[in-house]
């Protein structure tokens, strides 16, 4: 069964520890993360994002970033991070 996440407008250091709790207790099914209210990402929220990522991976689960707003984009862009949709991105 898969579940969607709504991500918190501030993906900042303040955030990530819920938003890692958050995204834990979804673990064991596919996930949706909903990223449209995204207002801010900082080097730390990306890190519990790629981490997931990659711990999903490992799992043999889908995690997937959707409904992305143009701020989460530019940022993620701008950090030169890799496409988190795209098969194998962070392998």
């Amino acid at each position: 069964m898969s579940e969607t996440l709504l991500l918190p407008a501030q993906l900042d250091l303040k955030a990530a520890e819920t938003l890692k709790a958050d995204i834990l207790l979804r673990r064991g099914k596919d996930l949706t993360l909903d990223g449209s209210a995204v207002e801010r990402l900082g080097g730390l929220g990306l890190q519990v994002l790629l981490a997931a990522r990659k711990t999903w991976a490992a799992d043999g689960l889908n995690l997937r970033l959707g409904f992305v707003s143009e701020a989460l984009a530019e940022q993620w862009a701008a950090f030169g991070a890799p496409d988190f949709n795209a098969e194998g991105a962070l392998a």
